[in-house]
Formats: C-alpha cells, sequence, structure tokens
C-alpha cells in the first residue's frame, strides 16, 4: 500500500486527503499539521463564546464541482430571516446558544455587502455608478475621474506593474482614490513595484466597463443570464459557524475513512534520493521523527520546502529564499455598538450596517478592512442581539513594529484608530477583544518572483512531489482554486501521471477567470 503524506490540514491538504481517501484505491494517508488548528487560514477561532473568521472566506465558486463538493459536505439550508423575533426564538428553545457539538452541518445563504469607508463616507465595492457614488465624490472629483477613464480606454498602458494594470481598468484619478493607497497599505510595497501578474491573478475581469456591464444586466432584468464576475456576486453560502466548521467536517470524514491527522508536527527536511522524496523529517513535542513516503503533497510555503530539500541548485535556493510573503493580524473586538447608521434598505439584526467587510481605503489609519461578524452569520456570535463583533484586519510583516506589539497596546492602537474615523465613539463599550497572528497569509508578486518558475521546474522535476494551495504555489489562489489543485494532484496520484502543468495551470486560464479581491 502506498504512504501519502501531506503537508498541512488547510483546505488544500485537506481536500487531497479526503478525494484520496474515497478514491476507491489503497492508500495509507497522513496529514502533518505544524499548528492545533485544523482549516489554515480557513479556520474558525473560538474566543469566550465568540468566533472569528480568519480574513472572510465567502463560499462562491465557478467550479460547480467545487460547490457540489462543499453542498456533499455541509447542504444548503434555506436562508433564515435572521431578525430579532427569529433569534430570539431559538434562543428560548436553546438559551445557551448552538452546540458546536451537536449542531448539523449547514451552510447559509447570505448577501453579500462589501463597501469602502473613505473619508467618512461609503462607496459600494466594486464602485458602481449609482447616484450616491458621484454625491459622495463631488462633482468635480466625478469629472475628473470620467476623463481620466475616458483616456484610459483610448490610451492603454504597457501592464509593466500593478499600477498600470489598474490605471488600464479604472483611469488614474479611481487608481488614486480607491487602489494605490490600500494596494500599499496590504503590500507594504506601491503597486508601481508589484508585478501585473497579481492583477491578472485576483482582479482578472473586474473593471468599470465589467461594472456598467452588470449595472445594464439588472436594470433589463437579464441578470443571471451571462457571466457574472465574482466581485459582483450577490449572494455567497456560508457555514453557520464560520469557515473552519467545515473543515472540521472534512478532518472529521477523513479520519472517518482511514486518515491520520497529526497535529503540531512541523516539517524540517524532506530527503531527496534521486528524483524521489523517500522520508520526511519533523519534529513533534520538540523531538525530531523521521517517517517514510511514497508520496508527497505540500501545501507548505515554497520557501521553505526548498530550504528543506537537500542538494538544491543554488540558483533555485537563492530564488525559493528571496519570495516574499505579507503577513496578517486580526484584532477582535466585542462592542455595544457602532457609530455607522444603517442607511441602506437592507434589514440587519439591531439594525447594524449591513457589511460582510468595510475596506478603509484612508491612509491616514493603519486599518486595512473590517469585518463585522454578525452578518457572516449570526451564530458567530454569542449576543447578537445585544453585542457587534468585529475584527479589525491589520497587514504587516512579522517581526516589524506592528507584528512585535505587545496585544494591549495592539487593541489599544486599533480602538484609537476606529475613533480617529468615526466607525465608534468615545462612550462606546469594548467587552472583550482578542488578537490573532498570521504568518504569510498572502504571497506576494515581487521581488525574486519574476524568477519563480525555475523553481517550478526544479519542484516538477521530483517524481513524488505534488505542490498545491495558496503557499504551496505561491500563487495568490482563492480557496476554491486551491481546492481545485487538490483535485487535479490526486488525479495525477491515482492515475499514476507524471505530468505536473495541470496542477500548476489552475487559475491560470482566461476562461476561469475571476474577480475577487476579497476572499482570503
Amino acid at each position: 500500500m502506498e504512504k501519502v503524506v501531506i503537508v498541512g490540514a488547510g483546505p488544500a491538504g485537506l481536500t487531497a486527503a479526503y478525494e484520496i481517501l474515497k478514491s476507491g484505491k489503497e492508500y495509507e494517508v497522513v496529514i502533518l499539521e505544524e499548528t492545533s488548528d485544523i482549516g489554515g487560514i480557513s479556520r474558525t477561532v473560538k474566543h469566550n463564546g465568540n468566533r472569528m473568521d480568519i480574513g472572510g472566506h465567502r463560499f462562491f465558486s465557478k467550479d460547480k464541482v467545487v460547490t457540489r463538493w462543499w453542498d456533499n459536505i455541509m447542504p444548503m439550508q434555506g436562508a433564515p430571516a435572521f431578525d430579532d423575533a427569529t433569534l430570539g426564538r431559538e434562543r428560548d428553545i436553546n438559551p445557551g446558544g448552538p452546540d458546536p457539538e451537536k449542531e448539523d452541518r449547514v451552510m447559509l445563504k447570505r448577501q453579500r455587502v462589501s463597501r469602502i469607508y473613505y473619508k467618512k463616507k461609503f462607496f459600494d465595492y466594486p464602485i458602481t455608478m449609482k447616484p450616491q457614488t458621484f454625491i459622495n465624490m463631488g462633482v468635480i472629483a466625478t469629472a475628473r475621474a470620467g476623463c481620466s477613464y475616458l483616456k484610459s480606454t483610448a490610451k492603454k498602458l504597457p501592464e509593466e506593474n500593478l499600477e498600470s494594470f489598474y490605471i488600464n481598468r479604472f483611469g488614474k484619478v479611481l487608481y488614486g482614490m480607491f487602489f494605490e493607497g490600500y494596494t500599499e497599505k496590504l503590500w507594504g510595497r506601491h503597486p508601481s513595484c508589484i508585478s501585473a501578474d497579481w492583477g491578472a491573478q485576483r482582479v482578472k475581469g473586474l473593471s468599470i466597463k465589467a461594472v456598467l456591464k452588470d449595472m445594464i444586466a439588472k436594470l433589463t432584468g437579464k441578470k443571471g443570464e451571462g457571466k457574472v464576475e465574482t466581485s459582483l456576486i450577490e449572494e455567497f453560502s456560508y457555514p453557520k459557524l464560520g469557515p473552519g466548521q467545515l473543515w472540521e467536517a472534512v478532518a472529521s470524514d477523513v479520519e472517518k475513512m482511514g486518515g491520520k491527522i497529526m497535529m503540531g508536527c512541523m516539517v524540517k527536511k524532506l530527503v531527496r534520493e534521486g528524483g524521489r522524496i523517500t522520508a520526511i523529517q519533523y519534529m513533534e513535542n520538540n523531538k525530531a521523527r523521521v517517517m517514510d513516503c511514497d508520496r508527497v503533497i505540500s501545501t507548505m510555503p515554497v520557501k521553505d520546502l526548498i530550504a528543506g530539500i537537500n542538494g538544491v541548485p543554488e540558483d533555485v535556493s537563492r530564488i525559493a529564499a528571496g519570495l516574499p510573503y505579507r503577513d496578517f493580524v486580526t484584532v477582535g473586538l466585542l462592542l455595544d455598538k457602532l457609530a455607522l447608521k444603517n442607511k441602506t434598505k437592507i434589514k440587519t439584526l439591531n439594525n447594524i450596517v449591513p457589511d460582510n467587510w468595510i475596506y478603509v481605503q484612508d491612509v491616514g489609519v493603519k486599518l486595512g478592512r473590517i469585518q463585522i461578524f454578525n452578518n457572516w452569520s449570526p451564530y458567530m456570535v454569542e449576543d447578537a442581539q445585544n453585542k457587534v463583533w468585529i475584527g479589525l484586519e491589520y497587514f504587516c510583516s512579522e517581526g516589524d513594529e506592528f507584528w512585535n506589539m505587545d496585544e494591549k497596546k495592539c487593541v489599544d492602537f486599533a480602538i484609537e484608530e476606529l475613533r480617529k474615523m468615526g466607525v465608534i465613539k468615545k462612550d462606546t463599550v469594548v467587552f472583550d477583544s482578542h488578537r490573532e497572528k498570521v504568518k504569510k497569509a498572502y504571497p506576494a508578486y515581487f521581488d525574486t518572483y519574476d524568477e519563480i518558475d525555475r523553481v517550478i521546474e526544479y519542484l516538477n522535476g521530483i517524481e513524488n512531489l505534488y505542490c498545491i494551495g495558496r503557499n504551496g504555489q505561491h500563487r495568490y489562489n482563492n480557496m476554491d482554486h486551491s481546492m481545485v489543485t487538490a483535485f487535479e494532484a490526486v488525479k495525477n496520484i491515482t492515475t499514476d501521471v507524471k505530468d505536473k502543468t495541470n496542477i500548476w495551470n489552475v487559475n491560470t486560464e482566461k476562461e476561469y477567470h475571476e474577480a475577487d479581491t476579497e476572499n482570503n
């Protein structure tokens, strides 16, 4: 029986394990997970009865195989009206709230609302051509933006970097208002220093033209008849208790099918003999251990993977060591209320603003995005009727000043930024807080990234090694794309296909391009 060792218990690794075990062929499957959590960046953090979604995860995909896969694990429930009365009746029946151990696997249908908060005004995300957009911008800025966009359509810039990519699609004025500062905040680099590949990966079909096309489709009643860019979708599915609920369910199924998941196991080295990996060295409880293997599926960062393989050529090691990442900090705050008013027609629990995310474009604060967990699912909040549970997302680099800030100082910093922005008032009550740090959350597209093909060529030359997932391919994939890389890897393993082009080609074909800058 072949032994398949999978590095990482995130979406890609768990999907691969699940697919191998249900393939009908005999395999021994072992997952080595460095942390004590299931789901990677798609996990759900539990803190004092409340739940945090790390980064925010909309369950939406153009790939029907993926959506059917999700539905098989966690079927869709009809969308309940989460008003005070409905939630109140459930609390009366179960005063302590849902029991995670007994909770059914259920997906909720959620309404997507994401807006930009810029100079204390809300703008639709993506930018729309609604009257309120022009009112918020003002006459002069609107005229300048219109002229700038027309100029961009008449004369396209060579797409040598992310800045020119955005300008070609939105014009220089809108780029300066809604993309330049936020992108630099996210990556720590100006867009002119970032490869246009990031735009091709994450903002593929999104443009003023796409926004206008979507608006016309709505007005003419033809919405849904053609292709819809992912950032323009209006509904998505969401596990009742957050994304981690789904991946914990997958992990449970993997173990029931005979797979083994070993937590707290940090892979340090992969022993290469000739063109194959023959063993994996890892640390468990501060003890060095070795595990033999027939095949390896890796979701670990390419930088760490290459560093752990013996005999790697010098130029490949140099490129891999130079691959950049952006790290991530979320500060959860439990509040009595927000100062923001719900001026939309969307009904929400306690009439809070309806947003899943609020993008913070102002460069005067470090804060990048605000998640409102009540709106993802009210079951994420222990007392959703009386409290607002939010997540404040900060982009940073491991070891920098913000990353090293002690938790109390970090929380105080976040609270002060919210007050400065007018999101909360001085008298807003903060009941609780929690900070989460995520290393290598975002593979970045600068430094030695433009040489990554040499690294991919080397990795593909190791016969029994398959690289999947976001960090496993150093590609800013969405969750569904990471799953598809797992599907392709398993197909190659079970049919003994040597060529791995299909695995690396996921989310590169134009036909599959999506316009999603939201899903972490």
